[in-house]
């Protein structure tokens, strides 16, 4: 398959046309002429072969013009094999953003490093649709499952304590994470679910979603952040912070993740955070069958040796058999 990397300049072979045009109109009017009384004489005179060979010239220079042009339009030749199977899968990502989410025990805190994590697992996931949940005292839907990876990045950057209720909806969070994905189409489906707290908010029990999240064929894999003992946990403004005991309910989220055919994961610190996240990126990759080749090669030299092949023609025949004589 023959492409152009300019293919814009290919418009300037329409110059080609007004040359053309011009070399007719001035063998019409601007051959010399001597008057005579009869051109009896010359009746049977045929066209000699050197006027026949200069209209040869001028040709050949008007393809000499067209090959340049298609030379620097960079003709170009696309070898190109490619067979290749891809399954996409469907996850939602459910993300804690109840004001406990502020503790320091993880660096910079639980919330940051979560939001970080995050968004290195979205742009490492390029054949996946990827949704975003966030939730605390109750749950809100911010992105729909898409491929637009800046847009979910962009997404994750912007969340922000504070915004919902407070508490911890567990349940809520994993239902709405469940109705994203409802609008998925791929065979796979999954939910990575991220919490530091137990379910003491919202409408919709964890075994209660953790059962919709089974019947649907979704899997759900949880996260606890953060450390049993006491931190300090930040106001969403900064302005005052307080100690507590800040306790994750593990048995709820390994029933969860029983239930539906995931897996538990708990993360103390940033770096088994990021293990994990890539762990869960190990157990759910895309089925990918690449076998892709692909190659260019630059046409454009041929097309120049035309055009230095018709021109030195031309000069050959200008200095030899047509030469004129001042």
């Amino acid at each position: 398959m023959i492409t152009f990397r300019y293919p814009w300049l290919l418009l300037l072979l329409v110059l080609l046309i007004p040359i053309v045009w011009w070399y007719i109109s001035r063998l019409r009017t601007g051959s010399p002429s001597i008057g005579m009384s009869s051109l009896r004489a010359f009746r049977h005179t045929g066209r000699s072969w050197k006027e026949w060979l200069m209209h040869i010239c001028f040709a050949l220079q008007v393809i000499a013009l067209g090959c340049v042009i298609v030379a620097i339009a960079r003709p170009q030749t696309e070898n190109s094999k490619s067979t290749s199977q891809i399954e996409g899968t469907d996850i939602v990502l459910a993300l804690d953003i109840s004001g406990s989410m502020s503790a320091n025990d993880i660096a910079p805190n639980r919330f940051e490093a979560a939001k970080q994590t995050a968004a290195d697992f979205v742009k490492g996931r390029t054949n996946d649709n990827i949704g975003l949940v966030a939730f605390s005292g109750t749950s809100l839907s911010l992105m729909p499952l898409t491929y637009d990876r800046v847009a979910l990045v962009n997404a994750i950057g912007n969340i922000r304590m504070g915004e919902l209720d407070n508490g911890t909806a567990i349940g809520d969070g994993l239902a709405s994470a469940i109705n994203r994905l409802a609008q998925g189409k791929a065979k796979s489906k999954s939910i990575i679910l991220l919490t530091d707290g137990t379910n003491n908010a919202g409408e919709v029990a964890p075994s209660t979603a953790a059962d919709i999240a089974r019947d649907k064929g979704i899997r759900v894999y949880t996260i606890g952040v953060g450390t049993d003992q006491a931190v300090e946990i930040t106001d969403p403004y900064g302005f005052t912070s307080t100690t507590m005991d800040t306790k994750i309910d593990e048995d709820a989220l390994k029933e969860i993740a029983d239930v539906t055919g995931g897996k538990y994961f708990r993360a103390r610190d940033s770096h088994t955070l990021q293990r994990v996240f890539s762990e869960i990126d190990s157990l759910e990759k895309s089925r990918l069958d690449v076998n892709r080749y692909v190659r260019m090669d630059e046409g454009f030299l041929p097309w120049l040796i035309a055009a230095l092949v018709c021109l030195g023609f031309v000069y050959l025949m200008r200095y030899t058999v047509l030469r004129r004589i001042p």
